[in-house]
């Protein structure tokens, strides 16, 4: 199986000891990794300063047990301070270099649109570190847009209001401009406009206004309907010609300040980029042509990150680095605009995903195993039915040249074994002896193959029998992309990265739903179906890490088993191995969950209580009992609701 490479071949008995390198061979950290992540000595996975790169790496699981000893436990989302600063750091100047390079006239402007990851302690972050660069927010909701007012944005930042708006959301949006906020009001349709107007005379205020318009190319992927003619925001081409006729009938075209179009999510071909936009530009400068005063080019989002470390375009990865983004952009419009002897406009992006994506992870330890081999052979019995002797021969003839034959052999009897039980022909003692000869041999299957070169097709078979490994974490509520659109994101264990790890299993969430399953991960040598991992100890501590999950995933999540929000905490990293915890959020409490699905906590216990009251009086209950479980579930409805040690 394609599972690790050549030169690691499992052993039989035992874990082979090898160097510190073996980690990122394995999991290919060295390619998806963003020179955040490295393996130490001791086998540890380990956070880098970017921002300091002199300074000694900090182990994650030392981070984890820290903040056990704090009572923080896992699952745990871990925010890395330097990392979200960085990623803003490194946009910011990607565009400054690219500006510098191509002798652009104008300025880059970029804003974050909160629904990527509206979390304070996030937003707030990012407008600290974005106040030199006057780096500003997008909105696309009411309560996004008072998010934003509360904000202490630089005084040239700007407030981009995308979205459907009402007339509250509109009134706030342009009296904002009276206390210093650069408010733009995004017209989605001609319908918008006539609120806006309506609005603007009742405050005797002219608004700022931009344009959203759609384009026609599209991208690929998963979200290709949010691009192209059939996205479901922005004007087609007459109605936009419409609103501009519209304003210069009311004298207001003035207005006008801004046009935007969205790329697209996660676009991951530059010359999608290219194209997508060259084509706004020509809307842009037909615009000007029209007497329009056109000062901003938003471009929307579109920034990609590789989650795989392919460097290919596609759905989860990009051809692309960010300098080469940057430059694409620049270099786009200065031509458009020079061609168009037209001035260069300040030009502004959405990027959301590429800003917050690589701060964040989530970490969480396995509880259970479910293990899909047995270590010991059965012993045969005169008395078996010939088709678990069948079984018991594969073993003779068992070789990596007869490999494939062998999986056939084994699961035809063990399907045969099955059928004569179904029909009642056998009993369930030789229904399990067979089950355990065949989980031996699937055993000996997974470690031929892991030092052989197979055919897709029995990696296919070998696949169906990997091991169950049971997070403590639930998919929908953390991972809900990795669900509804399969997206990827790099995972691997935290701990033992200098031993081989003997074991290849999917990861199987807390929720009681075969959904809630983890089978395609990242590895060095491409995307597999199973994660290499180790045979742990009951009584040990392992911890997985997924990684890159700062955009969408942590206010997209549902409430699947009532499982609420974990734990949160952001970090900052030492220079000396160490780290300063620099907020935590605790996580929903079941009396929290509770409440989001219009339960009455203290109304539950009152009724829980009588009901125990009831057993009482009825002699069920003793009164000690009674005292034992009312405590009981008062303990539980201020408890976490994800597994607790």
């Amino acid at each position: 199986m394609d599972i690790l490479p050549r030169e690691f071949i499992f052993q039989q008995h035992g874990v082979v000891e090898l160097d510190k390198g073996l980690g990122a061979d394995i999991y290919g950290i060295d390619r998806w990794g963003h020179e955040i992540l490295t393996v130490l000595p001791n086998g540890d996975a380990g956070l880098l300063d970017v921002q300091n790169p002199s300074a000694q790496a900090v182990s994650i699981p030392s981070i984890v047990h820290d903040l056990a000893e704090r009572g923080i436990h896992s699952p745990i989302l871990l925010r890395v301070n330097s990392f979200l600063e960085n990623s803003l750091i490194e946009l910011n100047s990607g565009f400054a270099n690219a500006i510098s390079t191509y002798e652009y006239s104008g300025e880059y402007r970029g804003v974050f649109p909160i629904k990527v990851n509206q979390q304070a302690e996030v937003v707030e972050r990012i407008v600290t570190t974005g106040r030199k660069y006057n780096y500003g927010l997008e909105v696309g909701s009411k309560p996004e847009l008072l998010i934003a007012l509360a904000q202490n944005l630089a005084k040239d930042s700007l407030l981009i209001c995308n979205g459907v708006k009402d007339e509250e959301f509109i009134r706030l949006a342009i009296l904002s401009c009276k206390i210093g906020f650069n408010t733009i009001i995004v017209l989605e349709s001609p319908k918008e406009l006539e609120l806006v107007l309506q609005v603007s005379k009742a405050l005797n205020e002219k608004p700022r206004l931009g344009v959203r318009i759609k384009l026609t190319h599209q991208i690929q992927g998963y979200w290709a309907e949010s691009s192209g003619d059939r996205s479901s925001f922005g004007m087609t081409t007459d109605n936009v010609v419409r609103v501009v006729e519209r304003l210069q009938t009311e004298g207001m075209q003035d207005c006008l300040t801004l046009q935007h179009s969205h790329l697209g999510s996660q676009i991951s071909d530059i010359n999608d980029v290219r194209r997508i936009v060259k084509e706004a530009c020509r809307f842009y400068t037909e615009l000007k042509t029209l007497g329009v005063p056109l000062e901003f080019l938003d471009l929307g989002g579109g920034l990609g990150v590789d989650y795989t470390g392919e460097k290919q375009s596609n759905e989860n990865s990009v051809n692309y680095a960010l300098g080469e983004y940057c430059e694409a952009v620049v270099e786009t419009v200065k031509y458009a605009m020079d061609e168009a002897q037209i001035g260069h406009p300040t030009i502004v992006t959405e990027s959301g995903r590429g800003v917050v994506a690589l701060s964040s992870m989530l970490i969480f330890d396995v509880l259970d195993t479910t293990l899909y081999d047995s270590k010991v052979l059965p012993k045969p019995n005169e008395n078996d039915h010939h088709l678990i002797g069948d079984l018991l021969a594969i073993e003779d003839y068992l070789s990596a040249e007869r490999l494939q034959e062998s999986v056939n052999d084994a699961i035809y009897y063990r399907d045969e074994v099955r059928a004569l039980f179904r029909r009642g022909n056998i009993d369930i003692k030789s229904l399990a002896q067979a089950e355990t000869v065949f989980r031996y041999l699937v055993a000996r299957f997974k470690k031929i193959a892991a030092a052989s070169d197979t055919s897709p097709q029995l990696d296919e078979q070998l696949g169906h029998f990997a091991d169950i490994y049971h997070g403590n974490f639930s998919l929908f509520q953390s991972l809900p992309d990795v669900w509804a659109i399969d997206q990827l994101h790099p995972i691997m264990p935290l701990q033992r990265l200098n031993e081989v790890p003997d074991r290849h299993a999917v990861l199987s969430d807390i929720t009681c739903d075969s959904d809630g399953k983890v089978d395609r991960f990242v590895l060095a040598d491409g995307i597999s179906k199973t994660l290499p991992v180790h045979d742990i100890a009951d009584d040990e501590a392992y911890y997985i890490g997924v990684f890159f999950v700062g955009a969408y995933q942590e206010t997209l999540g549902d409430l699947h088993n009532l499982f609420g929000d974990t734990n949160v905490v952001t970090i900052a990293l030492g220079e000396n191995g160490g780290f300063d915890l620099l907020h935590e959020v605790e996580g929903d409490t079941i009396s929290e969950v509770l409440d989001y699905v219009e339960y009455d906590a203290q109304a539950c216990l009152a009724t829980f209580r009588k009901r125990v009251d009831s057993a009482v009086s009825s002699k069920q209950l003793t009164i000690s009992e009674r005292r034992v479980l009312i405590a009981a579930y008062k303990d539980s409805l201020g408890g976490y609701t994800y597994f607790e040690k």
